[in-house]
């Protein structure tokens, strides 16, 4: 066994969590948790998260994406509707999220269902990636087999090729939405007796209460 690895242990004390200080509202205490992430030094892409989906048989699949849009109506990722993520999604349309921002201490699980966003909205976002963006939704059938590096790259010069001037949206690529019907927000404390508060939608408003660490 890896010793740096068997005896390292961090004690959490940069913050606390009490559910008589956090916002009735699940988003609004995102907002605050986000907006804190974004002002701080040395978190790298405070809007990634892993998005968990199940895979035949239940198996689970996580992966990082980006956090592009959010509102009360839930978080939008984009990706290629045919990729592994995008075929689970079709069979089992829920997921997991998961923000991990260490400097802070802090952690978000959501869960929620999944549905793809208009298509006017995927074309909206498409347009304001950089045209090399754009290019590669073209170039890469993603989760495919490929046979080398080489083939990517061959694959990317056709798409400029195809694509001199404007670059359209890929029909098989776009936003998800996950709506979520929980949200869990974790605070790191001394001793592991770590603060976690709990969400869970009840009709049209929002349940709280305090779990176990």
């Amino acid at each position: 066994m890896d010793e740096e690895i068997h005896n390292r242990r961090i004690s959490y004390r940069r913050g606390e969590l009490d559910v008589r200080h956090t916002a009735p509202d699940p988003f609004e205490q995102f907002r605050v948790w986000l907006d804190d992430a974004l002002r701080t030094a040395g978190i790298v892409e405070p809007n990634a998260m892993s998005v968990a989906t199940v895979g035949p048989g239940g198996r689970p699949s996580a992966r990082i994406v980006l956090l592009r849009q959010w509102d009360s109506r839930g978080f939008v990722f984009f990706s290629n509707y045919e990729s592994r993520k995008g075929a689970e999604l079709i069979v089992h349309p829920y997921a997991a999220l998961l923000f991990w921002w260490g400097a802070l201490e802090r952690q978000i699980r959501i869960e929620g269902t999944v549905e793809r966003i208009l298509e006017v909205e995927s074309d909206a976002y498409f347009a304001t990636r950089p045209r090399g963006h754009r290019l590669s939704a073209w170039a890469s059938r993603q989760s495919a087999v490929v046979a080398s590096r080489d083939a990517l790259q061959l694959a990317m010069t056709e798409a400029e090729a195809r694509f001199p001037g404007d670059v359209p949206r890929p029909p098989f690529w776009g936003g998800y939405r996950v709506v979520p019907d929980r949200f869990e927000f974790w605070q790191g404390r001394p001793n592991r007796v770590h603060d976690r508060i709990v969400y869970e939608r009840n009709g049209d408003g929002w349940e709280l209460a305090r779990l176990a660490p």
